[in-house]
């Protein structure tokens, strides 16, 4: 259940009989001609798919992450590691202040990497803690189905291509895009990453069939409701 649809009194109840939450974390950047918030739509949409038929509450997603390598491209944003580690660090705490003790974070954005890593010193901090930290996009059975589709699945291509991605009046391009030197891009600084990406692509087809995409999302529901039904260590 979404965290929107409910009220304290709502939780309270939940709490009652069930610890379990998702926090979302996604990205807010570019994507080619897709959404720049296609990293915290997805991150939230696959949470609440995934925990409707077990009713857990799924929190709005954070719609903030780090991607200074997309500076130059307007409309992105990118915090400080310091600063997501310390909005992060805010999250977690004040859900389990509230009663939460198995949290799901679903991720969406492979430059949240750092949240993974508080997540474990958080549990050697308070032992009633236990936290996992999904990416819900390359988990194996859903970066599997993606690979079936096309090996070049990667950052604004068809992969993040979803309906409820795309924008009505910036269609895909036909075709494909030639890939770009990743090792390169990563040692360039913003201004050149956005020449050497041109539309924001890393490249492979823009768009691939709406059913090849169906499979791969279900597999990703599937595996991030399999993250969150455990098995969870036992807690004292």
């Amino acid at each position: 259940m979404r965290i929107a649809d409910s009220n304290w009194s709502d939780i309270e109840a939940f709490l009652a009989h069930d610890d379990r939450c998702l926090l979302p974390f996604g990205s807010t950047e570019q994507h080619a001609q897709l959404s720049l918030c296609v990293d915290a739509i997805l991150a939230e949409r696959v949470a609440v798919e995934a925990a409707a038929p077990l009713g857990v509450p799924v929190y709005p997603a954070m719609p903030f992450g780090l991607a200074p390598y997309f500076a130059a491209f307007p409309g992105s944003v990118s915090l400080r590691v310091e600063t997501l580690l310390a909005v992060a660090r805010d999250l977690i705490t004040s859900v389990a202040r509230a009663g939460f003790r198995r949290i799901l974070i679903v991720n969406g954005h492979g430059g949240n990497a750092p949240v993974g890593a508080l997540a474990l010193e958080m549990m050697t901090e308070d032992p009633r803690l236990s936290i996992r930290f999904h990416n819900w996009y390359n988990a194996p059975r859903t970066w599997a189905a993606a690979m079936a589709v096309d090996r070049s699945g990667s950052h604004g291509n068809w992969m993040e291509n979803f309906p409820w991605t795309r924008l009505a009046h910036a269609p895909a391009p036909a075709g494909a895009k030639p890939p770009v030197d990743m090792a390169l891009m990563k040692a360039s600084p913003p201004a050149a990453v956005r020449e050497m990406l041109g539309d924001g692509s890393f490249g492979g087809p823009w768009q691939v069939d709406d059913e090849a995409m169906a499979r791969i999302w279900a597999e990703g529901v599937a595996e991030t409701r399999a993250a969150l039904e455990g098995p969870w260590p036992r807690r004292g």
